[in-house]
């Protein structure tokens, strides 16, 4: 058992749990959960993705055993167990189609950890399993049309139109792929993608290269920019025009109620909330201006998520979406 898995006790008599992993380009998030969606145990690991995606798999096998481990500690019984990946995953067919920053492609990734683990596994998109789950219990609940973005080691979106999820075969959302005024490769194939300008990871890695000081995370950046660091507010600027653009265009698209903003990026709060908001309504004219909020549930969304996907493979449906109008 690694040193970060946590361990709550909780008096049961064979009860049903599901197990629920959110892969995230830089760590994997991990959870056992009750009926109620309640946290039981959980664990958080590192993603070895810089070891390939066939390391990346194996760490998705290793880390469910180890929370099947935690749920039998505990007299849990595991209905299901639900995976959420970036890139762009085929809920249908259950397939991780192609990830940028993982490396995947068209892997029948639900059947390989099946047989990896012996667990029945569920797999979803992580963006779009966070969105669900701000919908039903997070600062989209009273909400038809949002879009959720969360901005990690990429970007991408969850789009609710009308109460429905948009999905469109697993290439919905891909907000992170849309060119802004940017003269950056990305790892797609494409330039000038706003993840390359606007991700956590963008803003660590070109804060650390214009200033020559490493940094941990976009944390870090956020916490310099609130110093007057000029080197930071570059940065940032650069990171704040490229999601005005962005978000602007999806409005004028698809003109969303409510924004959602999650990730580690949105954990700097208003000082990312408050630009982009001015940044927006300078920019829109005639479209209906969104309200901008960040996540309800921080960075538990994609786990409540994954959950929430074991949960309804499981037969016990809490989505809120109605799954006959699914898109």
């Amino acid at each position: 058992m690694d040193a970060s898995t946590s361990r709550t006790p909780v008096e049961t008599d064979s009860q049903p749990c599901v197990l629920a992993l959110d892969v995230g380009g830089t760590g994997m998030k991990g959870a056992v959960l009750d009926r109620s969606m309640r946290q039981v145990a959980s664990l958080h690991r590192p993603t070895p993705r810089s070891q390939g995606p066939d390391a990346v798999v194996d760490g998705i096998a290793d880390a469910l055993l180890t929370l099947e481990g935690l749920a039998a500690e505990r007299g849990l019984r595991v209905r299901h167990a639900g995976v959420v990946v970036p890139g762009i995953v085929d809920e249908g067919l259950q397939r991780a189609v192609w990830s940028a920053n993982i490396g995947w492609r068209d892997l029948p990734l639900a059947a390989v950890l099946t047989a990896r683990t012996g667990l029945p596994v569920a797999l979803g998109h992580d963006v779009r399993a966070g969105g669900a789950a701000e919908c039903l219990l997070g600062a989209a609940r009273t909400y038809r049309d949002v879009l959720f973005v969360a901005i990690g080691t990429g970007i991408a979106a969850a789009l609710v139109c009308d109460g429905r999820p948009v999905r469109s075969g697993g290439f919905a959302g891909e907000l992170g792929h849309v060119a802004v005024r940017a003269d950056t490769v990305c790892a797609c194939g494409g330039r000038g993608c706003l993840e390359t300008v606007a991700s956590a990871y963008a803003v660590a890695t070109a804060y650390a290269e214009r200033s020559g000081r490493p940094v941990a995370g976009a944390a870090e950046v956020a916490a310099f920019v609130e110093d007057g660091d000029p080197t930071a507010r570059t940065v940032w600027n650069r990171a704040v025009r490229g999601l005005t653009e962005a978000l602007a265009a999806a409005t004028t698209l698809l003109a969303p109620d409510l924004i959602v903003l999650g990730g580690g990026l949105a954990e700097a709060d208003r000082t990312l909330l408050d630009p982009l908001r001015e940044g927006l309504d300078a920019r829109l004219t005639f479209q209906r201006a969104p309200v901008l909020v960040r996540a309800g549930l921080g960075d538990r969304a994609g786990c409540l998520g994954a959950g929430l996907t074991a949960w309804e493979a499981a037969g016990h449906h809490l989505s809120p979406f109605d799954r006959s109008s699914v898109s």
